[in-house]
């Protein structure tokens, strides 16, 4: 509110000087020089910026001004009108808030994606209640919206996966078996029964034997 009644105060002291210096030659001079002065910086100067302050005085200057005289602004006359439109609306004078709730913290994010990727038949209300017990309060709704934002569908259409994925889950409780040759200087040939285990990447060696066999 005070920002609007300065701004207006400030449209009325510059009438009043504009109808004190009518007829002023010294003050007509001035004003061509600086005219030229202005077109100098306009071959410089792309596009100036502008503070509030000097919207407020471009604006109220030109309330003043006939508008057939605008063409001395570097803006255009629909640029002027609507900064006088903020300024008498008090757009400036209250700071604008936020849309919407605040984001979730990002470690409670990376919690939900952890929960669903490890659990995909948990459906929104699991997680909730699972991250009530960790001592985090997020609604079911901020949770399907969570893991929209980061692809993840819900249950149980999170369940179908790939083997590529099932395997990289269940890595721990999976070993893989095979056989390995080896042909000693003496033209033998051994056979190598060996476990890897996927997680670890770990080898046992289970046997060696010229001739496999169930035993």
């Amino acid at each position: 509110m005070l920002s609007k009644l300065a701004y207006l105060t400030l449209c009325r002291s510059i009438q009043a000087l504009a109808l004190l210096a009518r007829g002023d030659a010294a003050k007509d001079l001035e004003i061509l020089v600086l005219r030229h002065q202005l077109t100098v910086l306009r071959r410089h100067v792309a596009r100036p910026r502008l503070e509030p302050t000097d919207r407020a005085l471009l604006t109220a200057v030109s309330r003043a001004l006939p508008r057939g005289r605008w063409s001395c602004f570097f803006v255009k006359p629909e640029t002027l009108l609507r900064w006088h439109r903020r300024l008498v609306a008090g757009a400036w004078t209250y700071p604008r808030r936020g849309q919407g709730r605040p984001a979730l913290d990002h470690r409670i994010q990376e919690l939900i994606i952890r929960l669903a990727k490890e659990n995909p038949y948990w459906g929104y209300q699991c997680i909730k209640g699972e991250l009530q017990q960790l001592g985090a309060q997020v609604s079911a709704t901020a949770i399907r919206t969570t893991l929209r934002r980061h692809g993840l569908e819900p249950a149980p259409r999170r369940a179908t996966t790939t083997w590529r994925a099932f395997l990289r889950q269940q890595a721990a409780g999976i070993l893989a078996c095979d056989f390995f040759t080896v042909d000693t200087i003496w033209l033998r040939r051994l056979y190598v029964l060996f476990f890897i285990e996927l997680d670890t990447r770990r080898v046992h060696v289970a046997g060696v034997t010229t001739n496999p066999n169930a035993a």
